[in-house]
């Protein structure tokens, strides 16, 4: 089995739908009913936490479902995979999810995998730094200049009334190793990554702290989207699918059953099961996907509409969409949260 490190480039562009892969298979269920393939953008097993743990478990065979994965270049590969049959069922990001939409791809976000986004500010523990406003006047370390962690974080300091370049800076420090460096040498008062860099650091004997406000924090990643075509198709896929990833988000989410879930997703990606700073990421995948106080009693895999209408917003703004879409609800539903959660 191949994999690839996951970093700030490979994690943390989930949400824009740019992280790299390699093909992935995953063991099938032997005697099941239903053969599914799911078709994500990245091959880290962690990425992907809830589905290994419920393939380990058992989850997904009670279900009657056959589940092969398949780790393909990104989230447009994603949708196109889902747009010419060779996928039933897909983790696409959000931004993507949008775009194809308005291309009049008829798919439909289901399951908010990443309810809290993949990005963060993060600080030395011991810094005296609390929220982004203690930012002015500093440094902000990013992995490069153009990744989508400076324009995430641009978002906030503008929002504070803070002009990059008057206020702040932003310093390509890189990740890992490097970013651990810049911290080290004080080059840096903050650093905008991915879970995965905290994780990283950490195994390196950096403990970070995050201040990301969490208004942003609705920015959230990816998640599981069918073509309503599909959905037709199969009316019990969604239902059973999003039962068991719930059972598995469940199973990873008690502190008990962090060993074994651990090893569900070595089982899933053996190299990333080898790396130090595996069970750390492990933490940060957890936190990522668990919802935020406010929206908690709502169940995993909800789709808080103000956070859609935010990001399809930004994406107009930016000029990743062309123009507003007609009706953003045709996006997504959370019809089936209750069920999944019941």
């Amino acid at each position: 089995m191949t994999t690839t490190r996951l970093t700030r480039r490979g994690f943390g562009l989930l949400t824009a739908g740019g992280a790299a892969g390699l093909v992935l298979g995953a063991p099938a269920i032997v005697r099941a009913q239903t053969a599914v393939t799911f078709a994500v953008p990245n091959p880290s097993a962690l990425t992907w936490l809830p589905y290994w743990v419920a393939v380990g478990e058992g989850y997904f065979g009670e279900e009657g479902l056959d589940l092969r994965l398949e780790a393909i270049d990104g989230s447009s590969a994603v949708l196109q995979a889902m747009s010419a049959g060779q996928a039933q069922i897909g983790a696409p990001g959000p931004g993507p999810t949008l775009g194809a939409r308005s291309r009049g791809v008829d798919v439909k976000f289901l399951y908010n995998l990443y309810p809290k986004s993949v990005f963060g500010l993060l600080v030395k523990d011991e810094s005296a730094y609390q929220t982004p406003a203690d930012l002015k006047g500093t440094v902000i370390g990013v992995g490069t200049a153009d990744g989508a962690e400076v324009s995430f974080t641009r978002a906030i300091m503008t929002d504070l009334g803070m002009a990059e370049g008057a206020d702040y800076s932003f310093l390509p420090v890189g990740d890992g190793g490097t970013a651990a460096v810049a911290f080290l040498r004080d080059e840096v008062g903050s650093y905008a990554g991915a879970v995965s860099d905290a994780a990283i650091l950490a195994s390196r004997g950096l403990t970070l702290r995050e201040i990301t406000p969490e208004a942003y924090l609705g920015f959230f990643g990816n998640g599981i989207a069918m073509l309503e075509s599909q959905m037709a198709a199969t009316p019990d896929l969604a239902p059973k699918f999003g039962k068991a990833l719930v059972r598995g988000m469940r199973f990873a989410s008690d502190p008990a059953n962090k060993e074994k879930a651990l090893a569900h997703c070595a089982a899933g990606n053996p190299q990333e099961g080898e790396q130090d700073y595996a069970a750390s990421l492990y933490d940060g995948v957890v936190f990522r996907m668990t919802p935020t106080e406010a929206f908690a009693a709502q169940g995993f895999g909800y789709q808080p509409p103000e956070h859609w209408q935010k990001i399809h917003d930004s994406a107009v703004a930016s000029g990743a969409l062309e123009a507003p879409l007609e009706d953003l609800s045709a996006v997504y539903t959370n019809d089936f949260v209750a069920g999944w959660n019941a």
